[in-house]
């Protein structure tokens, strides 16, 4: 079994054929999917979502969305924490590459949401890009790694992962890992403990390479975790089973 610890199926790609989509996840032996919120209205899509079997949701404010974050939202995102229905606060972080919000306003954004999930004692789900620094200076300044999480779609090197997992952290591979010119992240997916490895799609983006072109759905995360167990040489049940009991620990997934 797999677990896609990171999957859009609260995106508008998904609202016509879910359930077609789901079936060819569990065919493909995906037994649980993870779906973030990147604002309030997909996380409370994510919560409904997550009355479905074999779905969780994890509910947050994206970057992008940073400025749009209000009071009843912090409010509202601690309930579902404190009730159980969300497994995690995500997807929060930076992005310093697009900009879509001022920088200020996400680093408030990221540090308010940090400690909501240490009020509620639950996981984080980490985007950066080309934010590097100020996320793990925030990571440290927080205290995150009292409750851990995932830097979910990893695109550092090996030093930077190192850095994280020294925080706690665990490293989120999704289908990039898969392409020829990703040399730093193959790097990645080959060297850093296999107990801090999650797989992931971050569907309908980032479709591996065989199916380039087309929507990304839960049921390639299969060939992430390929991918990562012919760069490690282990038989690709070895990875499928670590992957899995990492996401469960860490999401408190049953």
């Amino acid at each position: 079994m797999l677990i896609d610890t990171h999957a859009h199926l609260n995106h508008h790609d998904f609202a016509r054929d879910l359930d077609a989509v789901l079936q060819r996840a569990e065919d493909c032996g995906v037994g649980h999917i993870v779906v973030p919120g990147f604002d309030r209205a997909s996380s409370e899509t994510a919560i409904r979502l997550a009355d479905k079997p074999r779905i969780s949701a994890a509910v947050g404010f994206h970057p992008h969305e940073a400025a749009k974050l209000g009071h009843q939202d912090l409010v509202w995102l601690k309930e579902q924490l404190v009730q159980g229905t969300a497994v995690a606060i995500g997807e929060i972080g930076l992005d310093y590459y697009r900009d879509l919000s001022a920088r200020e306003t996400q680093r408030e954004a990221l540090q308010a949401q940090i400690e909501l999930a240490r009020e509620a004692g639950k996981p984080i789900i980490v985007h950066n890009r080309s934010a590097g620094a100020d996320v793990l200076k925030i990571l440290r300044d927080t205290e995150a790694s009292t409750v851990g999480g995932v830097l979910h779609c990893f695109s550092e090197n090996l030093d930077y992962a190192t850095r994280v997992i020294e925080l706690g952290f665990h490293i989120g591979i999704a289908g990039p890992v898969t392409y020829p010119s990703s040399d730093d992240l193959r790097e990645v997916a080959k060297n850093v403990p296999l107990d801090r490895l999650l797989v992931e799609t971050d569907c309908p983006y980032l479709t591996p390479q065989r199916f380039r072109g087309r929507r990304n759905e839960p049921a390639y995360v299969t060939l992430v975790a390929k991918t990562i167990a012919e760069l490690r040489r282990l038989d690709f049940e070895e990875v499928a089973a670590a992957t899995t009991e990492n996401a469960r620990r860490l999401f408190g997934l049953h």
